[in-house]
């Protein structure tokens, strides 16, 4: 499960004042499509340990390992940490193209929209662009492992002709293994031939 948070080592001389901040500071920040995470916050010094399972649930650990529960608010994190959050990377962002039936042609609608959709995949240069080609059940699950690879890697070879780097774009094919609409064998169901696009 994915988790984001903030770990702070404060400044040493900080840490002779008395009811000064503790040595370390972990902050969980919530996620931004709102799913609920968690992380196991523990010292090293003493084993102490304990969860952080809410958005802007804090831990904090003394400089003697000691470990201690806390929470704050989005308002305190920003003023605190601005530095910090501004060079957090920005969420990934996903996209779907989808295909004809046992093809590696786009569909009408994917197609139209296929344009825009590697302008915004290549805006982030500095990130990594993952490519996951999918089939329906229709076919063996060999033929449609096969024809998974070849849909995601047609678009992984146009994002680099716009000049992505090729070592940071990466084709997988997940066959029928991952349906977004679960059928039976031999149905075919059109948004489950498709590939899916994440930036990171």
């Amino acid at each position: 499960m994915r988790f984001d948070l903030v770990a702070l080592p404060l400044a040493a001389t900080c840490l002779f004042l008395a009811g000064c901040a503790p040595a370390t500071r972990v902050v969980l920040l919530p996620q931004p499509d709102g799913r609920p995470s968690a992380v196991t916050v523990a010292s090293s010094a003493t084993g102490a340990q304990l969860v952080l399972d809410a958005p802007y649930a804090q831990a904090d650990i003394s400089s003697m390992g000691g470990v201690a529960r806390d929470v704050t608010d989005e308002k305190t994190v920003r003023k605190n940490y601005a530095q910090l959050l501004a060079i957090t990377p920005a969420p990934a962002q996903h996209f779907t193209l989808h295909f004809v039936l046992g093809s590696t042609e786009l569909t009408t609608e994917s197609l139209a929209e296929l344009d825009a959709i590697l302008t915004k995949a290549t805006a982030l240069p500095g990130g990594e662009i993952l490519v996951t080609g999918h089939t329906d059940r229709v076919g063996a699950v060999s033929a449609n492992d096969a024809l998974s690879l070849q849909r995601a890697t047609l678009i992984r070879d146009m994002i680099v002709q716009r000049g992505f780097d090729p070592l940071r774009v990466y084709a997988a094919g997940r066959g029928e293994r991952k349906p977004i609409v679960p059928t039976a064998d031999e149905v075919e169901e059109p948004r489950n031939r498709r590939v899916e696009i994440e930036v990171r």
